[in-house]
């Protein structure tokens, strides 16, 4: 079936949160200037979405996966592979695949900044004295991602992808020791713990680390793997539904989730995945994908950045700045298309991690029945006409209205 219009899936990443007292007891969202996502709200249709389930905390790329149509219970095999793809490393069959931080510890191997300082140049060179390693018949491959982040591949024979994971996941802990669940595992896990530990030998010394600490800047003297995981097999996305579809977004984890579904995955110069990025360039990339393509999903990852840094006035702006992109798309879509309006977990600043709470979630397009609700927010949208739906609604909405979703029963 040839998709009747065209349809974008715009994600605030980690854009829900709860109110708060310096706001106004507002959520950032609430507080932001968003005349472009309050129009959505007054032209289309609300509502609450729970990425995964009610009360569940959603990982990016198991909501992604959801909203794409996909049961994250089925196909989930860790996000270590998606990472990896995303920036462009090669995920064999056998490999194991991991996401990677680079961080700051001390001398006795306690965590201090699991970011590095939210490190953002330099790591090319961090990653060069560490890739190719060799650890028994293990290749270590490495590739720098988005400021803190990396992706590896372990490649050899008999490796097992249940492992724990080498991040402590807190500040003020100590580097745990990697175990694996099976003996493929178990292996597997002492390359990582040999690793981790070469790469702190390495990395401390190296002249990226030396000025940094000159600079009074905390170096990324160690490497910190987490998210194990086996190539999924997942289809692609096209062969699904139909639709032929673009991805545009920031952090190499989506990216991967979009290669592995054969999108085209559009790199932006300037999207940097922080709060500094530019975000008109995005939208003129959407502008352009959605002239040749069924279905583009786009990631603007900033409003996460700010809620894991407790940064409500940064989260705020970079809404306002998101929202002055919606505008610019709004004016320059082709005359049919459907709009699809959401975050893909909540991050509230307070929490300063993703949490179980729905996001809010707006459909606009010509057809979509309208409610009551005007603007666009945490708590007007649990008024909505959509009323509180999952992540993996999305698609299928959706192709309801494109009309390439085939008719369940007579």
């Amino acid at each position: 079936m040839q998709a009747e219009g065209k349809a974008l899936v715009l994600i605030g990443d980690g854009i829900g949160d709860w109110p708060i007292e310096a706001l106004g007891d507002r959520t950032p969202l609430e507080a932001a200037q968003r005349p472009n996502m309050n129009r959505l709200a007054a032209e289309g249709e609300s509502g609450i979405m729970d990425p995964i389930a009610p009360g569940i905390r959603a990982g990016s790329d198991t909501a992604h996966l959801a909203m794409l149509g996909y049961d994250p219970f089925e196909v989930y095999t860790g996000r270590g592979p998606f990472e990896a793809a995303g920036i462009g490393l090669d995920v064999q069959q056998g490999d194991v695949a991991f996401r990677c931080n680079f961080a700051t510890v001390d001398e006795n191997m306690v965590v201090l900044d699991r970011r590095a300082g939210r490190i953002e140049s330099g790591t090319d060179q961090l990653v060069a004295a560490l890739n190719g390693m060799q650890i028994g018949d293990v290749t270590v491959l490495i590739k720098e991602s988005v400021a803190h982040r990396a992706g590896m591949v372990l490649r050899g024979p008999g490796l097992g992808a249940k492992v724990t994971d080498a991040d402590p996941h807190a500040e003020g802990a100590k580097v745990p020791t990697v175990e694996g669940s099976d003996e493929p595992s178990r292996k597997t896990a002492r390359i990582i713990n040999e690793f981790v530990r070469r790469s702190y030998d390495i990395l401390k010394e190296h002249p990226v680390n030396k000025k940094r600490e000159q600079e009074g800047l905390k170096p990324a003297n160690i490497i910190l793997p987490r998210g194990a995981g086996y190539a999924p097999h997942l289809g692609s996305f096209q062969g699904r539904t139909g639709l032929s579809a673009a991805c545009i977004v920031e952090v190499g984890l989506v990216k991967g989730i979009g290669r592995y579904l054969s999108m085209d995955v559009i790199d932006v110069p300037g999207a940097t995945g922080g709060l500094d990025t530019d975000v008109m360039a995005i939208g003129r990339a959407v502008i352009d994908a959605l002239q040749t393509h069924d279905f583009v999903l786009c990631n603007v990852k900033g409003p996460d950045v700010a809620g894991h840094d407790n940064n409500p006035s940064a989260k705020v702006e970079i809404i306002e700045r998101m929202d002055q992109m919606l505008g610019m798309i709004l004016e320059n879509i082709p005359p049919k298309t459907y709009i699809v309006l959401t975050g893909d977990h909540s991050t509230p600043c307070p929490y300063m991690d993703h949490s179980g709470d729905p996001v809010p979630v707006v459909i606009w397009g010509p057809g979509v029945r309208t409610d009551s609700v005007t603007d666009f927010g945490e708590r007007s949208a649990a008024r909505g006409g959509m009323g509180r739906i999952r992540g993996k609604d999305i698609l299928n909405i959706l192709t309801g209205f494109l009309k390439v979703q085939e008719k369940f029963g007579a």
